[in-house]
């Protein structure tokens, strides 16, 4: 059974329950003041606490996506999956197809009306990275007055750890798309959906970490190359966006002020506006000063030139760390650079909060995107 799986988490409530009724009943025999009857009372109320806080870490985990299996829970790498096809580009790139999913929209099984979802494996040429992502193409793209039209596309990135999953089972941004689609409040758009953590179990912060993985320009570079080859999309700038929440945000805000012959515009979701050092990322700057200074946004924003792109950012005034933080970096954007927020009175930093941005976070990047 998966670690996601429902039927995983039922089993931890029924182990919990039996355990509590196990504690109750025994109680009586085990208040006797021998050594084992006080090892039986630890015995018991230690399981019983274990077994309720699986069921709380299971639970959060079902909600917020934080791992999506068992391997990933103790960081060990998990192979992609058996190719099923391959699709070679005209650069000599390849994209590899994993498999197609419906979108969970009505009537989501035709793809000219709900879309589809492709899993593939995306092929680093120059960063040497493959990592999976899963591939919405609206309902437009398999419509005959579209059929030779090119698209905008979207890189959609998660937190860290983050699961590629939850970006559509949890934040639902494809039928967040497909809602606004018929609202005809934006154009349809390719979202490329993945977590930023390219590299497991290293938090790379997107950056190219010298001696080590090469994050920012599998991103930047190769990402954008094997997916302009294998669909209709669009190659420039003008044409790609990136949105994530939290690592995701810092990571769409900083790709795109220092790439924007890669990425024109950005929405950060409760983003962060500088890399943390921890275990979890370890030496990202290679003992370089300059190089984490470059990757700190607000520094940029005082002490380099300012890039022509759109900048999305978002906050809570209650429940979000970096709320003055982000009053600071709308404050400090200077043209050609052209910054939006969305301040909400509170709202905590999980997916609750994401959800209520996403539909305006949505609609403002779809149309400031061009194919």
């Amino acid at each position: 059974m998966g670690l996601t799986s429902k039927k995983v988490l039922l089993l931890a409530v029924l182990v919990a329950v039996a355990l509590f009724v196990l504690t109750v009943w025994l109680w009586p025999r085990l208040a006797k003041g021998n050594w084992r009857a006080v090892l039986g009372r630890v015995g018991l109320l230690l399981a019983t606490q274990l077994s309720l806080f699986a069921v709380i870490g299971l639970s959060a985990n079902n909600s917020f996506g934080f791992y999506a299996s068992w391997a990933d829970l103790f960081g060990q790498e998990q192979e992609p999956g058996v190719v099923t096809n391959y699709q070679t580009g005209p650069n000599g790139t390849k994209l590899q197809m994993l498999g197609t999913e419906r979108v969970s929209v009505r009537n989501g099984a035709r793809p000219a009306v709900g879309g589809r979802i492709d899993k593939v494996v995306i092929q680093g040429e120059h960063s040497r990275i493959a990592s999976p992502a899963f591939v919405y193409l609206p309902p437009q793209y398999f419509q005959k007055e579209y059929a030779h039209k090119k698209f905008p596309a979207a890189l959609v990135l998660t937190g860290y750890p983050g699961t590629a999953q939850a970006l559509y089972k949890k934040l639902h941004f494809p039928q967040t798309q497909h809602a606004l689609l018929k609202k005809h409040k934006m154009q349809p758009t390719v979202l490329v959906m993945m977590r930023p953590t390219v590299a497991p179990p290293r938090d790379t912060e997107c950056m190219d970490i010298p001696r080590g993985p090469q994050t920012e320009t599998f991103f930047t570079k190769d990402l954008r190359a094997d997916i302009a080859d294998h669909y209709r999309i669009g190659r420039e700038a003008k044409s790609w966006g990136v949105i994530g929440d939290s690592t995701g945000g810092y990571c769409a805000l900083k790709m795109t002020m220092r790439h924007p012959d890669a990425y024109s515009s950005a929405v950060a979701l409760s983003g962060a506006y500088k890399a943390p050092l921890d275990a979890t990322t370890g030496d990202l700057f290679g003992g370089n000063p300059q190089l984490q200074r470059e990757n700190n946004l607000l520094w940029r924003q005082q002490h380099l030139p300012a890039p022509e792109v759109n900048l999305l950012v978002t906050s809570s005034k209650q429940g979000e760390g970096n709320y003055h933080q982000t009053l600071r970096f709308i404050q400090q954007t200077k043209s050609p650079s052209r910054v939006s927020s969305i301040i909400l009175d509170s709202g905590g930093h999980n997916f609750n909060t994401w959800r209520r941005e996403i539909p305006a976070a949505l609609e403002w990047l779809g149309n400031h995107l061009k194919a």
